[in-house]
């Protein structure tokens, strides 16, 4: 509403007046009229400073006394959706909070490229956060937010290259802001990796120069899937604090082993982040004598090294001492503890500080070289750990039952697990078949050998003052992490991934990561009162439809919603709102 200076009979006319859109014009309806100028000037000293004082004051006021006009009788002409997501207006505070657009405009003062890559970035990071797609569905749905995006598909994916190169720097900023957003606690780091299917029949080849030396490896490349699926694969291990916030990602080939990830990302980190001391929680896989051997830095003395590490131990793997040990009942306590649900259970543990021999590879790539670690070695005991190992392990015996007796339904891919019960199993290397004549049987002797150890299960540390409780507890968090992923590739779905080149890949993972930590900043914000799924679905359904003029109709409110508004000060009750308000939420935070 402004103040509207007009001619009527030769002299000046004061009212209030409301501008509005309609039909693509720009058009204005009178809301109050006031009279002529010099009958006002009898009443007031300066009518149109004082009228204009009002007008400001009612715009600022309680916006439920404004009026539109809707006709009743428009149609809807063909291809018309006019539906808009403001949910994405929570997900833009933290990216604002994080500094995204700042660094990436900083970064792009020194290129010379005419599309905005915070734009670009922004699109992808919001349709991954809300409504995952590939990124060409993110582009032709581009209209579903609010924002002006003024670039092409092609720049799009031109700048999938610049956020593959900015990615480890964009990681350590976001580490800095999350230091200051919210704080972080980095003495401990809980790092898993996990795998992405590539939907194509062919692995990515090896490059070797004119001398037949290997330039780079494949990126795209079959390996152990966790999807236990036969396609190419590409690795992502994951980096996250005490908080279940995400501190840095690497990716790596789908050829490579998992276990030689852990010391390049902790090394990175350590350098870029200033962090002196890190104790590393990962599961058994990660649990290999390299890893060990770096982050313990035992020295000849046996005083502790600088990093730590707090591990799981496969005890089946285990050498026969240990074996022994963990079924020996001598030394076992019996402590009382409260479960997640508030019951009081017994907590079985025992453990002792060990003095472990270790073989490191050598220059040649063979165990040759070995030292002596001290580390602090605990197991535990739980009947309901034992109860679940068992019920699980029928169910895999029940399908090697099945295969002995029905070979030619099973292959090798979809005899995952089952395979290794059985007894002189073989597959045919082109097909993946069973061949015909083989006698299979149980392998009854492992069976056995298994059972004695259900319900049993050891963490290995570094960290020889901590208690048997803090140990387990300090473990228990990699659960976040295994969350993350199920996050990334569910929520997310992450997979499978639709592009070819690896730095398209890695910036797809880059903006997967960026997601996944908004998403943890919001949940840490809201106190972990809600799930990830319920999170999002309100801001999914924070939709709005175009009404007339230029307001939009919302037609969705939760608790959630209400919530966020006290956090981050903003206004989402309005069930009508024009887009000058809606462009108030959304801009940048300074």
């Amino acid at each position: 509403m402004f103040l509207k200076q007009s001619i009527s009979n030769g002299k000046i006319y004061l009212s209030f007046v409301q501008g509005y859109r309609a039909d693509g014009k720009v058009k204005q309806k009178t809301i109050e009229k006031l009279g002529y100028l010099d009958d006002l000037k009898k009443s007031y000293d300066d009518p149109i400073a004082h009228f204009k004082s009002i007008a400001k004051e009612r715009n600022l006021a309680d916006t439920s006394e404004r009026s539109i006009e809707v006709s009743l009788n428009r149609r809807l002409e063909s291809n018309t959706s006019t539906r808009k997501n403001l949910g994405y207006a929570i997900a833009k505070r933290i990216y604002s909070l994080l500094g995204i657009n700042k660094f990436l405009q900083n970064k792009q003062k020194h290129l010379t490229i005419e599309y905005n890559l915070n734009s670009i970035f922004s699109l992808l990071t919001f349709n991954r956060f809300l409504f995952p797609s590939s990124k060409k569905k993110a582009f032709d749905n581009r209209d579903f937010f609010f924002e002006s995006y003024d670039f092409s598909l092609d720049d799009l994916y031109r700048s999938l290259d610049y956020f593959s190169r900015y990615s480890e720097p964009l990681q350590q900023h976001l580490h800095e802001k999350v230091c200051e957003v919210i704080g972080r606690d980095s003495k401990l780091g809980y790092y898993d990796v996990t795998n992405y299917y590539f939907e194509i029949p062919y692995n990515d080849e090896d490059e070797y120069d004119d001398h037949s030396m290997l330039v780079k490896k494949g990126f795209r490349k079959k390996g152990p899937s966790k999807e236990h699926r036969p396609d190419p694969i590409v690795q992502m291990g994951l980096l996250m604090d005490s908080n279940g916030i995400p501190m840095a990602f690497n990716t790596f080939s789908g050829g490579e082993s998992e276990k030689t990830s852990l010391i390049p990302i902790i090394r990175r980190v350590k350098k870029d982040y200033g962090i002196e001391r890190i104790i590393t929680v990962a599961d058994r896989g990660l649990n290999t004598s390299d890893n060990t051997a770096f982050l313990a830095g035992t020295n000849d003395d046996h005083s502790q090294g600088h990093d730590g590490y707090v591990y799981g131990q496969s005890i089946l793997s285990a050498d026969k001492e240990f074996k022994a040990w963990v079924l020996k009942q001598d030394g076992y306590l019996h402590d009382k503890e409260i479960d997640k649900n508030g019951e009081v259970v017994v907590f079985t543990h025992k453990s002792r500080v060990y003095a472990k021999t270790i073989q490191l590879e050598n220059s040649q790539g063979k165990r040759r070289l070995k030292m002596n670690i001290y580390q602090k070695q605990m197991v535990y005991y739980s009947q309901k750990y034992a109860e679940k190992q068992k019920k699980e392990r029928e169910l895999v015996l029940a399908k090697a039952k099945d295969l002995i007796a029905n070979p030619g339904k099973y292959t090798r891919a979809t005899s995952f697990g089952a395979a290794g019960y059985i007894n002189n199993i073989k597959f045919v290397k082109e097909t993946g078949e069973i061949p015909d004549g083989i006698d299979l049987s149980l392998n009854l002797k492992k069976i056995a050998e298994e059972e004695k150890y259900d319900g049993y299960y050891s963490i290995v540390t570094s960290e020889k003052h901590l208690s048997d409780i803090e140990i387990r507890n300090i473990y228990k968090g990699l659960w976040e992490i295994e969350e993350s992923f199920k996050v990334i590739k569910s929520e997310f779905k992450a997979r499978p991934v639709y592009l070819k080149l690896e730095n398209h890949i890695n910036a797809h993972f880059l903006i997967c990561f960026v997601s996944l930590l908004i998403l943890r900043v919001l949940e840490y914000k809201l106190n972990k009162k809600y799930p990830v799924s319920q999170i999002r679905e309100s801001l999914i359904r924070y939709s709005c439809s175009h009404l007339d003029q230029n307001y939009y109709l919302f037609d969705y409110r939760d608790e959630i919603l209400q919530l966020m508004e006290s956090i981050f000060d903003m206004d989402l009750g309005n069930k009508i709102m024009s887009t000058s308000e809606i462009k108030k939420i959304l801009q940048y935070q300074k």
